[in-house]
């Protein structure tokens, strides 16, 4: 008879989940290792300065021609027959967003903890792109909040009269917090990151994200030019996010001329290589 031969114990739950939680935060801030992320920074310089020209044209001119108009024309603030839009418009926020968000990665953890080998694979494989989604708008709300105390834009009527130009830069307050719009910002970031991970979804996506925004205009929250500038942060702070994740190899490839695009989830990887697997000869 052979000797019995003993394996060493497997870690404990807590060990598994702090190097779960560990490698998770780690692949953020790991030195990034794509040989074509050069070509797709500029890629993403480009796009950003171009979106920024035309987005700032785009918010002045709203400003200039239109935002008196289109705010005395809704109706008047605390209407009670608009409580459905009131519900409507809590689907754009970002404490909710981002906690939804927030809790999914949570699980997501806590099982990987519990499993091994091919599954805890899986199931990292997804929470990389939840990590992906938050960043995405904690990101893009994070430099909107700084925009708007910068800019101190006084939400419509907010001094007892329609006018698109009162602003008091740095004051900080809820009531001088209209540009950028913050539902528009978590709206457009969260539709373009589940749009740049799960391409099949870009329409849905950003028909909640215009949905988000006109409901804005219809409790008169915001002015026009607010939300077509938040729309302009949420996406560009997306990009910027989804090529941080690019470069380091992390749910995005990059191709020859820098266009970023989705890697396969782990599940479709893997059912990809069991298809080609039962063509083979």
């Amino acid at each position: 008879m052979s000797a019995p031969t003993h394996s060493a114990p497997r870690p404990g739950y807590p060990a598994q989940l702090l190097t779960v939680t560990g490698h998770a935060l780690g692949q953020l801030v790991r030195s990034p290792s794509h040989s074509r992320r050069a070509e797709a920074a500029r890629k993403l310089a480009r796009h950003s300065l171009w979106l920024s020209a035309v987005g700032a044209a785009a918010v002045i001119a709203l400003m200039l021609a239109f935002d008196l108009t289109e705010i005395q024309l809704m109706p008047a603030r605390g209407t009670p027959s608009l409580w459905p839009i009131r519900i409507l418009t809590d689907f754009g926020k970002d404490e909710y967003v981002l906690s939804v968000l927030g809790v999914a990665l949570v699980i997501v953890a806590l099982i990987a903890a519990g499993l091994h080998g091919t599954r805890r694979t899986l199931l990292l494989g997804l929470g990389t792109r939840l990590q992906f989604l938050f960043l995405s708008v904690a990101l893009s709300v994070f430099v909107g909040e700084i925009l708007k105390f910068l800019i101190g834009r006084g939400r419509p009527f907010v001094g007892g009269k329609a006018d698109p130009f009162n602003f008091i830069p740095f004051e900080g307050s809820g009531a001088y917090a209209s540009l950028p719009s913050g539902h528009a910002i978590t709206a457009f970031a969260l539709a373009f990151a589940v749009s740049a991970l799960w391409p099949r979804l870009r329409v849905f996506m950003f028909t909640y994200a215009i949905v988000i925004l006109l409901t804005r205009l219809v409790l008169l929250a915001h002015h026009p030019s607010d939300v077509t500038a938040g729309a302009l942060v949420g996406i560009v702070g997306a990009m910027t996010v989804r090529y941080w994740f690019a470069a380091r190899r992390l749910a995005f490839a990059i191709r020859a001329d820098g266009t970023i695009v989705p890697l396969p989830g782990p599940v479709t990887a893997r059912l990809k290589r069991v298809a080609r697997g039962a063509s083979a000869p």
